[in-house]
């Protein structure tokens, strides 16, 4: 057998098992802490339904590309040597470290190292722009609903509405997500898979998801339960279907590979700090007498991102680099806002902060190994170190 072809399906089998390992925390992280009580083959069965729906949907429609066009600019590589193993495995070995770095910056750099750019910028826009986001429809949410989620265990009777609607929110957020990642597996098959592949590919793929379901998404499971009440359904599916509708804009907003993992922290983070201020707030009422102007001023930055939401879903795929920033600085700004608006609970919102930083401390390091990887390929592959990334 050719060397390329079992280097080729290795790394197809790797990726796979590293992808989808490491990206549990996004789309099913929040779906297994919400149904811990449920048989593991339960709930392997209703993602590997979906999954299998969206492949095959995706092969028949874009005449056998399964990435729904995400690879268009990613040229096949005919004779890939072992070098091209060392991004799963790297991604292999972070991610049974727990942490949740960035699969696409780790693998399809790799492939295209002058798509590192627009990649990142896309991501840090996913990050910024689920952030905003966040913080603005917890704010409204945690005054209505999470407070009382968390003050009044669900009861039968409502539990099983959450449960279905939650396993509707996680379907819809499952198959948005892959659309997006099916790029960061597939790079390494051909660009058109005909039906042995599609059939092979698809059944190592729902083996990998038994075994993430088995033992309950490992280590980086603990990343969503160490945030506000995700255990809760009724809170994970309004978490689940907020980042589905994210997923759904970029799917639209172009085809170039992002870090849905930046996108998903983004929204976490929003929502940890939308939630603590809330709580923080209804808590200590006089808060906002203590710190007024920085209370409007809260209200008018949520506006202002509001108008900025509104204007990066306008542009669509005219989004330039400076409005990337914009959004960027105006997530900071919101996030320091509310830390001066809540005096006296400032330490419950620094450990919102010190959670934060982590998680970010994390994917920029994914970010980094991802940058040196490229540099030590292309060494291994060519004998230099030359060639921009960027």
């Amino acid at each position: 057998m050719d060397a390329s072809l079992i280097i080729m399906w290795t790394g197809f089998i790797l990726a796979g098992y590293a992808v989808v390992g490491n990206d549990s925390i996004q789309t099913l992280g929040t779906f297994l802490s919400s149904n811990e009580d449920r048989k593991w083959y339960v709930l392997w069965a209703f993602a590997g339904s979906i999954l299998t729906l969206t492949l095959l949907y995706g092969w028949s429609e874009y005449g056998g590309d399964v990435s729904y066009g995400r690879l268009e600019t990613y040229a096949f590589v005919d004779d890939m040597g072992w070098p091209y193993l060392l991004p799963p495995l790297v991604l292999m070995l972070l991610t049974r470290t727990g942490i949740p770095v960035s699969t696409s910056f780790l693998i399809l750099t790799f492939f295209k190292p002058k798509g590192l750019l627009d990649m990142t910028m896309k991501s840090i826009l996913g990050y910024a722009l689920a952030f905003c986001a966040a913080i603005i429809i917890w704010q409204l949410i945690t005054r209505w609903l999470d407070k009382r989620f968390i003050n009044n265990p669900i009861t039968e009777r409502e539990a099983k509405l959450w449960t279905a609607l939650q396993w509707a929110s996680t379907g819809f957020l499952w198959g948005q997500w892959l659309i997006q990642d099916f790029a960061n597996i597939y790079v390494y098959l051909p660009r058109a898979l005909d039906l042995h592949e599609i059939i092979i590919s698809l059944i190592v793929l729902l083996g990998m998801l038994a075994y993430i379901f088995y033992s309950r998404g490992g280590n980086i499971q603990k990343i969503v339960k160490a945030k506000t009440n995700t255990t809760d359904i009724r809170s994970a599916t309004i978490i689940d279907f907020t980042y589905g509708i994210i997923l759904l804009f970029f799917k639209e907003f172009s085809n170039v590979p992002m870090s849905t993992t930046w996108v998903f922290l983004g929204l976490l983070a929003g929502r940890e700090i939308a939630i603590r201020y809330r709580l923080e707030l209804d808590a200590e009422p006089s808060d906002r007498d203590r710190a007024t102007g920085a209370y409007y001023v809260g209200m008018i930055m949520n506006v202002v991102i509001l108008l900025l939401i509104g204007y990066v879903v306008y542009l669509r795929d005219q989004v330039n680099d400076l409005i990337i920033v914009v959004m960027a600085v105006a997530m900071v700004l919101r996030a320091a806002i509310a830390y001066a608006e809540t005096v006296p609970g400032r330490k419950n919102l620094m450990g919102a902060f010190r959670n934060i930083f982590s998680d970010l401390g994390k994917v920029a390091f994914g970010l980094a190994v991802s940058i040196a990887l490229v540099y030590i390929m292309r060494f291994l592959t060519t004998g230099t170190f030359i060639e921009s990334v960027g």
